[in-house]
């Protein structure tokens, strides 16, 4: 399942994200990741959550965190919420290409709840992004 955290700049979808983090993992019985551009909430999310930096392994694009998050999830079987924190950063503002990643990583992810942030007015997202919301 993919759930869409959307707003302009300055919205609170951090803040938003960062409290899901911390209450699904004192929830969970599975792993917490979050994937996110430059370890900005290093500080700011649970120590049992584990936070990878997407620039210390020079992802960039669709094709290349499509792939990213894939070995991610297939390299541990016990992950239950993955979060993606700024994708529109990682993929170059590109939204013509978020709904078909979205659509690729929904179809990996059965078992996983993916959380997505995307720093964009709502109205503007495609539809293809926008049957996520």
């Amino acid at each position: 399942m993919i759930k869409l955290i959307v707003g302009t700049k300055g919205s609170g979808k951090t803040k938003a994200m960062i409290e899901s983090i911390n209450a699904v993992t004192k929830t969970t019985s599975g792993n917490v990741v979050v994937l996110e551009k430059s370890m900005q909430l290093t500080y700011n999310i649970d120590h049992a959550a584990r936070l990878i930096d997407l620039d210390e392994y020079k992802v960039n694009g669709y094709e290349m965190m499509y792939g990213f998050v894939a070995g991610v999830l297939a390299g541990n079987y016990d992950i239950t919420e993955l979060y993606i924190d700024g994708i529109l950063k990682v993929c170059d503002h590109d939204l013509a290409g978020l709904g078909a990643f979205l659509a690729k990583v929904d179809a990996i992810a059965a078992s996983v709840n993916v959380t997505v942030t995307i720093s964009a007015d709502a109205a503007v997202l495609p539809a293809d992004v926008q049957k996520y919301l």
